[in-house]
């Protein structure tokens, strides 16, 4: 099997389910099915933004796209093209866009999968915290990377000039090439991070998140981050090392390596977080 056909089968979390037909009138360009996402749920961080009142339920843990469609029927039922005002939106995080959007692209047979890292276009932080999907282009023989997140105000609002269907080199950064900039001090470990947890430590859960999503575990017990105690939050030289091989690992695979099988045994390996064993 090689590397594209691993990434053009729904998974567990990306498959849609008895709502499949959901995607039968969707635009038949990857701009056009981005677009479409874009306006489908609204992060919870931006939620006032949109006029959301407080109050308003807001679930933040990722939904399988089945139980999203399911949302998304309930908040506005029709075609997912129909334009959603914001309370008639689901809501979520940037990792459920990027799972909608792999899910259909999938269901187009186009190869996608949802990556976690660092974008250089969101909020303050210089690396924030943020999932995207990447898939398959055949013409150039690369995966590209698309933001679903981005709608028509976070645009205008975070001054956006590129295809967000085609991010430009460095926009975003994979867990692992973060982790390698910051093992070089190429780039200080504090500037990546998700509010004011940064550095190393943070770095070091989107590698394992990033390698488990890479073989279609897009949620993971890594996910639960906010509850390590601050005692173990000091990376040892021992797991210094092992981060310092698994990034090199995911970073062969990016340079096309055929070792999906060697990244699938080292995310078995690595499916709970210190602080839960």
């Amino acid at each position: 099997m090689t590397i594209q056909e691993h990434y053009v089968r729904q998974d567990a979390l990306t498959d849609p389910g008895a709502l499949a037909r959901a995607y039968d009138d969707l635009p038949e360009t990857i701009s056009g099915l981005r677009e479409v996402v874009s306006g489908l749920i609204i992060h919870v961080a931006w939620a006032e933004r949109y006029g959301i009142p407080p109050g308003v339920p807001m679930v933040r843990q990722t939904q399988p796209v089945a139980d999203r469609l399911k949302l998304i029927q309930v908040a506005f039922a029709g075609s997912l093209t129909a334009p959603r005002p914001p309370r008639s939106r689901t809501f979520g995080t940037c990792r459920d866009y990027a799972l909608l959007l792999c899910s259909m692209l999938r269901s187009r047979s186009i190869p996608a999968r949802v990556r976690c890292g660092f974008a250089t276009y969101i909020g303050d932080d210089i690396y924030h915290d943020h999932w995207i999907c990447e898939y398959w282009s055949p013409g150039e023989k690369r995966w590209r990377q698309a933001d679903a997140q981005l709608d028509a105000l976070q645009i205008d609002q975070q001054q956006i000039t590129f295809d967000c269907a085609n991010l430009p080199r460095d926009a975003f950064l994979t867990a692992s090439q973060a982790w390698r900039l910051a093992r070089s001090n190429a780039v200080a470990a504090g500037a990546f991070g998700h509010a004011a947890t940064t550095g190393l430590w943070f770095l070091h859960v989107n590698v394992y998140r990033d390698l488990l999503s890479l073989t279609n575990r897009q949620m993971s017990d890594w996910d639960s981050w906010r509850d390590a105690a601050p005692a173990g939050k000091v990376l040892k030289v021992d797991v210094l090392a092992e981060l310092d091989r698994l990034a090199d690992l995911v970073t062969a695979f990016e340079d096309g390596s055929d070792q999906y099988a060697v990244l699938d045994e080292a995310a078995s390996r690595s499916l709970m977080p210190p602080w839960l064993s």
